[in-house]
């Protein structure tokens, strides 16, 4: 009798093996004649040779299914058992990104949100810039997430300055937690459409995925990490370079920004303004720049867009 251990990682076990492991026991009762035992995050699998690489292509399939759809029933299971290769309602296109919590497709819609995926693709750091609405946070959350699932990283880092707190949390009430929740609320509204409540919470819990202010970033080595800074805009020449200078090993950064809102007081410079212009000839640093016509929100946000740089350019000239 031959034996293979699987083991699970970043995977809650409840989601993946089901209440009181019914998952795994369906994918047991199909082959009577090996035995699959769960102890924590490993399987074991007892059995002869044909039966056990049978038996660990279909928990593959099952933790691939997982990774991209963020659950798994018994009836993915027995579909799986069944040999079908997907489930009925998933769909092939080459530029979906992953599926939502809610079955929703995640993926650029707009010709700049394609330039950014495929310039995440090419290279290491990436600047993103463009005005609110554009998407620009959002499918750089989605290109991390998609990372962490693909097993490309092992853990995700979310950061932005809380600049209306001056990055002075202390006087704020609460814990750390309440205290800068405000700040990075549109960081976990994103989160929430592309994990799973108790999914998220266990990567949190776990340190796979953090979401802190820049500040925190000090002193660290982000290695074989997807990290993101979004508003850009709001750091100084200083933060914005100790940000940049953290990539470690197997890194991949996005910094996003709007040059549009800028919320530093006026005796200084933003650093993603600096730093685009310190960095623009530098190999292997992707530079995308969305518009209003990628604005995905209600029509008249695109339209009170164009009127501000419509009025802005006439100040600019007068």
């Amino acid at each position: 009798m031959v034996e293979k251990t699987i083991t699970l990682e970043n995977v809650s076990l409840t989601d993946f093996l089901g209440v009181e492991n019914k998952n795994i026991r369906k994918v047991a009762s199909a082959f009577p004649e090996s035995k699959i035992v769960s102890r924590g995050n490993e399987i074991r699998i007892q059995g002869s040779t044909p039966e056990i690489i049978k038996i660990s292509d279909i928990l593959e399939a099952l933790l691939d299914h997982y990774h991209k759809f963020g659950k798994l029933t018994e009836d993915n299971v027995q579909k799986y058992i069944n040999d079908e290769d997907q489930p009925a309602h998933a769909e092939y296109d080459e530029d979906i990104l992953l599926y939502g919590t809610r079955g929703a497709v995640v993926k650029p819609k707009t010709p700049n949100q394609k330039k950014l995926v495929e310039s995440a693709a090419k290279n290491d750091l990436v600047f993103a810039i463009g005005p609110a609405g554009t998407g620009k946070t959002y499918i750089s959350v989605a290109l991390a997430v998609r990372a962490l699932k693909n097993k490309q990283v092992k853990k995700i880092i979310i950061t932005r300055p809380a600049v209306e707190a001056g990055e002075n949390l202390g006087f704020l009430p609460g814990d750390l937690k309440e205290k800068i929740d405000p700040y990075l609320r549109p960081i976990y509204d994103a989160l929430y459409d592309m994990v799973p409540t108790e999914k998220l919470k266990f990567y949190e819990e776990n340190k796979i995925i953090e979401i802190a202010p820049l500040a925190y970033m000090r002193g660290r080595t982000l290695q074989n990490a997807f990290i993101l800074l979004d508003e850009a805009q709001n750091t100084t020449a200083m933060q914005i370079k100790m940000f940049l200078t953290r990539m470690g090993p197997s890194s991949k950064v996005i910094v996003t920004g709007d040059r549009s809102q800028i919320d530093l007081p006026r005796n200084h410079k933003s650093g993603l303004v600096e730093a685009v212009e310190v960095l623009k000839d530098v190999e292997g640093i992707g530079f995308v720049q969305l518009s209003g016509e990628d604005v995905m929100r209600h029509r008249l946000v695109r339209d009170i867009i164009r009127a501000y740089d419509l009025s802005e350019s006439k100040n600019t000239m007068d």
